[in-house]
Parts: structure tokens; sequence; C-alpha cells
């Protein structure tokens, strides 16, 4: 009788997670995804307030900005795989508390090492809400038409996020203190813990074998060390301080891949890569992110330094961008069944290619339609990309790999920002710099210092002064604007390369059987099981 019970018990959260409260679970889960979206951009421009209160070294302010991306991109794989043996949604809500709890220690921070720690746990938190969200979601959602739909949703509220950050961020800024850019997450993690721990359904992978926590360890310091000597990169640094963490992540790595082959129950099943549509979305993550990072930053420095935009006109900017991936990702689902994820990725990647060849008209001056229509299409094309690659990676794996591809797919897309930032950012540098060399009446010296940065020419031009000033003003805007064409063509190379990665993604969406949803008793059935029982 109690057997019976309790796997009548079983029967009716396998029914509820299935059944109609699934929508519910998305919108739980899109809450926390926005969260860690949004917090992920919501600092940057609260910069110069957090310098002005705290009084952070050179060293402190960049850790302030960097440790959260970093320590949640580290500790993607540790917490996904964690969730497939111990249980997502407990992984999940305890990323809920401990988020919560960073951002009230971040928001009232007295010192810059208070919050560069508080940044840290916000990261751990990050990455336990991450690859859950999507190791859940793919769970509650067995038919693959309505998997695609929900990851569409999924995907255009990381859009939202990405946007609303640094526009949240400056309209608490006018109003606020700089704290309160990290308070408006706990209230909804107060609300999000509870409606969690009530409607979430728990789900695990197969349990044979211990928790490779040694393995573990190894991911998460090979992949600190590869990001940390990544964005050193991107940040045009290249000494031992990058090499040493850059080699020291690369050998982790492959210490950590050489043990998962060798181990009976490894902590990530690298047989998934040996999947054509696996390997292949992972690819096609990098590569987009890798296209798409480097030119959102070159873009903004475009729009506030060579046509003089304030912030906010340039986050106004770059909305287009966004409302164009968030109509991506809700037309996604539909766009998938009727052209396939071979043509829906590499249709992405060419849209997205003409998108960034169209934006190579951008000049001196403002050319308010040609930014608009070049953002709309770099918008649509992208997110259509990303949409269907992850999409095609987590209906790839097997349902007890969920977590631990989710965190695939997210630390993938992590490293192909910062390759990309790293990458496109040399490709500028490489072009801008030559023609700052032999400006008339200024001293090689200043030309040295100005080919640094856009920013830093105006600096130099301004103590220059008089014609030598204006002439090296003017030619680093030209060089400027000559760097960004060639930045725009080498990342519109990059795309059409990962158009005909595409091209080993399936034809057709295959789906599963609707009827593994209705074959699920509803609760009156199983009542009715057990009383005759």
């Amino acid at each position: 009788m109690s057997g019976t019970t309790t796997a009548a018990a079983g029967l009716r959260r396998r029914a509820a997670g299935a059944g109609a409260n699934r929508w519910v679970v998305l919108v739980v889960l899109c809450v926390s995804l926005l969260l860690v979206a949004v917090d992920a951009t919501v600092l940057h421009v609260a910069v110069p307030a957090v310098t002005e209160d705290l009084r952070p070294g050179a060293i402190e302010l960049l850790w302030i900005v960097d440790t959260y991306p970093l320590v949640c991109a580290s500790l993607l794989i540790l917490f996904g795989t964690l969730g497939d043996k111990v249980g997502r949604r407990r992984v999940l809500l305890l990323g809920y508390a401990l988020f919560g709890v960073a951002s009230a220690l971040a928001a009232f921070a007295g010192s810059a090492e208070t919050l560069i720690l508080a940044r840290g746990l916000l990261g751990v938190g990050g990455a336990m809400i991450m690859p859950a969200t999507l190791s859940i979601l793919r769970q509650v959602f067995p038919d693959r038409r309505e998997r695609a739909l929900a990851i569409g949703i999924w995907s255009a509220v990381a859009a939202v996020g990405a946007a609303v950050g640094p526009l949240l961020g400056g309209f608490l800024l006018e109003h606020f203190w700089w704290g309160s850019v990290f308070l408006v997450n706990i209230p909804l993690m107060l609300v999000s813990l509870p409606v969690g721990r009530l409607l979430l359904p728990e789900s695990r992978g197969t349990s044979d074998g211990p928790w490779d926590v040694v393995g573990a360890l190894m991911a998460a310091a090979g992949l600190f060390g590869v990001v940390l000597g990544v964005k050193r990169l991107g940040g045009g640094e290249l000494g031992p301080l990058t090499v040493a963490p850059l080699l020291t992540g690369a050998v982790l790595i492959l210490l950590f891949v050489r043990r998962q082959r060798r181990r009976r129950h490894p902590l990530v099943d690298l047989r998934m890569f040996g999947r054509p549509a696996f390997s292949t979305s992972v690819g096609c993550i990098v590569l987009a992110m890798l296209a798409l990072v480097g030119l959102e930053l070159i873009a903004a420095q475009y729009l506030q330094l060579v046509l003089g935009l304030s912030p906010l006109e340039t986050g106004l900017r770059l909305l287009p961008l966004t409302f164009a991936a968030m109509a991506a990702g809700l037309a996604g689902a539909r766009l998938l069944r009727r052209f396939g994820p071979r043509r829906m990725v590499c249709g992405g990647f060419v849209l997205t290619a003409l998108a960034v060849l169209t934006l190579t008209a951008m000049g001196s001056s403002d050319n308010t339609g040609l930014l608009l229509s070049g953002f709309l299409l770099l918008g649509f094309g992208l997110e259509t990309t990303l949409f269907a690659a992850y999409e095609s990676m987590l209906s790839e794996a097997p349902l007890e790999q969920a977590g631990g591809a989710a965190a695939i797919g997210e630390t993938s897309y992590q490293l192909g920002a910062g390759i990309g930032i790293a990458l496109l950012g040399s490709v500028m540098n490489a072009a801008y710099a030559p023609r700052l060399r032999s400006v008339p009446g200024v001293p090689v010296s200043a030309s040295d210092a100005a080919g640094h940065s856009l920013g830093e020419a105006y600096e130099v031009a301004g103590r220059l002064g008089g014609p030598a000033g204006a002439a090296l003003r003017q030619a680093a805007r030209d060089g400027f604007v000559h760097g960004l064409h060639v930045t725009l063509l080498v990342s519109a190379g990059l795309l059409l390369l990962g158009a005909v990665m595409a091209l080993r993604l399936p034809r057709v969406m295959q789906c599963e059987a609707p009827a593994a949803q209705v074959s699920l008793p509803s609760p009156r059935e199983v009542d009715r099981s057990r009383v005759s029982a």
C-alpha cells in the first residue's frame, strides 16, 4: 500500500512537470535568467560612482568588473554536472539563495575588497543558476516542438536582460546610490525561492558512480585560467601574467579531457562531441559570440567617440538590436520547424554577415537609417543562429546529461565572447595604430600614446592643442573608422565560416512523438489507481 502511494505521488509529480504548469515553470526559469543576464552588465554604468566612493586601485577596479563573469564561466561545468548528480532544482534554489545574499553584500560593501568578494559570490550563484535553468527546461518540455518555443522565449529573455542592465543601472544611479543596482535582485529572489521550491520539478541524471570531485576542480581551475588569459589578451596585455594562466588553464583542460575519457563514470560524457549535431552546435555558438561581442564593444566606442553620443543615447541606439533579437527568439520555434536546424543556423550566419557588411558603410558622420537597418539585421540574424544552435545542442544531449550539456553551451558562449574581444580588438588596433604614425607636427611619443585607443588619442590631442592637436584628432577619427571597417570584414569572414560549419547540422527537425506527454496519467487517474489498490 505504501509503495503504491509512493508511486502514485511520483506519477503526480511527473504529470505536474509535463502538464499545464510547465509554462509557469518556464516563467520562473526566465525570471532567474533575467536576473543573471542583467547582473552581468548592470555594473558597467556604475563604475564611475563606485570609483568615487570606494577609491579602488586600477587592479581592484579591474577585478570589481571582471570577477563576476570570470567566476561564473569557470564554475559552469562544475555546477551543471553537480545538478545532474544531486538534483537540478536543489542546485538552482541554492543559487537563488546565494545570489540574494551576495547582492545584499555587494549593495552595502564598504570597501573594494568586500565588493570583489561579493561579485565573486554572485558569479558562483550565477554558475549554479544558468545551467540549471536550461536542464530543467529540457526536462519539463519533453516534446521538441514545445521545447523549441520555450528555448526561444528563454533566449529572448536573455537578450532583454543584456540590454536592460545598462539602462536600469543608469536609471537607478540618477535616483539612488550605486548599491541600488544590486538591491533590485533581493525582492525578486525572495519571491523566486519559495515559488521555485513549490513549482519546479526535481530531476537528476544517472546515479551510477561517484561524482568526480577532482575532475570538477580541474575543469574549474582550467577554465578560470583560460578565461583570465583571454580577458587579459582582450585588454591588449601580453606578458607573463597573461601567458601563465592561459597555458596553465589549457594544460588543466587537456588533463581533464584525458581523465574523463579514462573514467568509467565520467563527469562529462565526451562522447556527446562525437555526435555531429552537438559538436557543430557548440562550435557555432563559439563563432557567433566571437563575432558579436567584439563588434558590440567597438560599436559602442564608435557611437560615443566618433559620433559624440552620450552613454544613454548609445544604449538607445543599440536597442533595435535587442528588439530584433527578441523577435527572432519568439519566432524561432516556427522557423525551426519549417526550415530545420541546418538552414536556420546557416541562414542566420549569412544574414548576420550581410548586416556586418552593411555596417561597413559607416563613416565619420551619423547615418541613423544605416545604423538602424544594420542593427536590426544583426540582432535578428545572430539570435536566429544562437537559438537554433542552442536548441540543437540541448536536444541532441541525453536527458541524464542535460546539466552538463547546458554547462558546455554556456561555457562555449563565455569563451567565444572572451576570444572575440581579444581577436577583434587586436585586428582593430592593428588597423588603427599605423594611421597615427606620420601625422604632421605630432611627436613620435605622442603618436605612440594616441595609437593605444581613440579615447587616449583625444586626450593627447587636447594636450597638444593647435593645428597639431586638431590634425591628430582627425587622423585618430579616420583611423578608427578604417579599423572598424577592417574589423567588420574579418567578422563577416568568421560568420561565413560559421555558415559553412552549420552544413553538418541535420536538415530537418527530428521531433519525438508528442504522445510522451499525453501518456502521463492525470492526478485523478493516479488517485483512482491508489484507491483500487
